[in-house]
C-alpha cells in the first residue's frame, strides 16, 4: 500500500452535487505518494475512493503540447491548489494562466492554439472553462452540480467532447465550444470515460465498464452505433488513434500485466507492441504514425521509451532513479515531453527522439512555485 506524502498534491477539491436526487456529491482528489507517483481520483460522499483517472485521461497525463509545437501546457501545485500554466518549448516564459485559490486542472488545447479549455472548480463546484491562450477572455462552458472534465476537442474546433457525472456515473457529452448545445453521447450502467476525437471528427472513441471490465469502444460522432473493439476480459484502455485514424493504440491486461497493442479499425489485424513482465502503459504515437512513445517499468521504474509502430527497434529514451511516464510527442515529431519527478514532485521535461539533450522545463522551488530549469 501507498505511504502518503501527509500533504496531498494539490490538495483535496471540489465538493460537487451529481444530477439526480438518489445521487451522492462526489468530490475531486489529486495526490502524490512517497515514490512521487501522483493519482488523481473521484471519491465518494463518505471519502472512499471511486474512480481513478489517472490512466484514463485522453491527453496521456501531464504536459500537452500546443498544436503548433510552440508551448506546452500543464498543471501543477501552488499553495496547495493546482493552477494552469503553459511554458513556451525551450523552458522561457513561465506563466500562471488561472493563477487562483480553486483547483484548475486538465488544460486541453483548441487545434487553432489560440484557446485553452480546462477544470475548475472556482464557480463551488467542478465545470468546464474556457480561456485564450495567454489567461485571457475566461469563459464557463458548463454549470451542473455534478463533476464536468474536459477530454478533447474535435479537429475542425467548433466542439468539446467532456465527462460528466451528472447522470451518476461518467458518461460522454459533447457541446459547442461556445458552451451550448450539450448533448449526451453514451448511455452506460458504467463509466464511460477516456474519450477522444478521429483524425477526421467523424468518430470518437473512449473507454468503458459498461460490461464490468473496461473495453474500448468507438461511436459515431453523434453518439450511434458503438463498437467494442476488443472484447476481452480485464482492463483494455488509454486508447489513442493513430495520426491517419485508420489504428487505435491502446494499453491492455490480457496477458496479466499491462502492455500495449495496436489493433486497425476493421478489428481484423491485432498487433502487440511491448511484451515485458512488468507494466508498459502510456502510448503515444508520432506524428507521422511511425512510431509509439510510452512509459516502461521493465526495468522497475517508470522510463520512457519508443518503438516503431510495428513494435521494432524498443530504445530507452531516459535513464533516471525518479518515475518518468506520459510521453507526448511535439506536433513536428522533434521531442517527446514527459512527466517527470527529479525533485520529488511533478515536472515537465523534454527530450529530443534520439534520448539527447535533455532538459527539465518545469522545476519546482521551496515554495512549489513553477521555474524554468536546465
Amino acid at each position: 500500500m501507498r505511504a502518503l506524502l501527509a500533504i496531498t498534491l494539490f490538495a483535496a477539491v471540489v465538493a460537487s452535487a451529481c444530477g439526480g436526487a438518489n445521487t451522492p456529491p462526489a468530490t475531486l482528489t489529486f495526490y502524490t505518494d512517497r515514490s512521487g507517483s501522483s493519482d488523481v481520483y473521484v471519491l465518494d460522499a463518505g471519502g472512499a475512493r471511486r474512480t481513478s483517472l489517472t490512466d484514463r485521461l485522453p491527453w496521456a497525463g501531464f504536459p500537452v503540447w500546443s498544436p503548433d509545437a510552440s508551448r506546452i501546457a500543464f498543471y501543477a501545485p501552488t499553495d496547495f491548489h493546482g493552477d494552469v500554466y503553459v511554458a513556451e518549448a525551450d523552458g522561457s516564459a513561465v506563466a500562471n494562466l488561472t493563477d487562483s485559490p480553486s483547483e484548475d486542472a486538465f488544460p486541453v488545447w483548441s487545434p487553432d492554439a489560440r484557446r485553452i479549455a480546462f477544470y475548475s472548480d472556482r464557480g463551488g463546484n467542478g465545470d468546464v472553462y474556457l480561456m485564450d491562450a495567454d489567461g485571457s477572455s475566461l469563459t464557463r462552458l458548463t454549470d451542473h452540480a455534478a463533476l464536468d472534465i474536459p477530454f478533447a476537442w474535435s479537429p475542425d474546433g467548433t466542439r468539446i467532447a467532456f465527462g460528466s457525472l451528472r447522470d451518476g456515473n461518467f458518461e460522454i457529452y459533447v457541446m459547442m465550444a461556445d458552451g451550448s448545445g450539450e448533448a449526451r453521447l453514451t448511455y452506460s450502467p458504467g463509466d464511460d470515460l477516456n474519450a477522444s476525437w478521429s483524425p477526421d471528427g467523424s468518430r470518437i472513441i473512449y473507454e468503458s465498464e459498461r460490461n464490468g471490465d473496461a473495453d474500448i469502444y468507438v461511436v459515431n460522432a453523434d453518439g450511434s452505433r458503438p463498437v467494442n473493439l476488443t472484447l476481452r476480459p480485464l482492463r483494455d484502455g488509454s486508447p489513442r488513434w493513430s495520426p491517419g485514424g485508420d489504428e487505435v493504440a491502446f494499453v491492455s491486461q490480457r496477458d496479466a500485466n499491462a502492455e500495449i497493442y495496436v489493433v486497425d479499425g476493421t478489428l481484423s489485424d491485432l498487433t502487440r507492441i511491448t511484451e515485458t513482465s512488468r507494466d508498459d502503459s502510456w502510448p503515444a504515437w508520432s506524428p507521422d504514425g511511425s512510431r509509439i512513445a510510452f512509459s516502461s517499468n521493465r526495468d522497475f521504474n517508470n522510463e520512457i521509451y519508443i518503438a516503431n509502430a510495428d513494435g521494432s527497434g524498443q530504445t530507452r529514451l531516459t535513464d533516471d532513479p525518479a518515475p518518468d511516464r506520459a510521453p507526448a510527442w511535439s506536433p513536428d515529431g522533434t521531442r517527446i515531453a514527459f512527466e517527470s519527478y527529479r525533485d520529488g514532485v511533478p515536472e515537465v521535461s523534454v527530450v529530443n527522439v534520439d534520448g539527447s539533450g535533455l532538459t527539465r522545463i518545469i522545476g519546482h522551488d521551496e515554495n512549489k512555485s513553477p521555474v524554468a530549469a536546465n
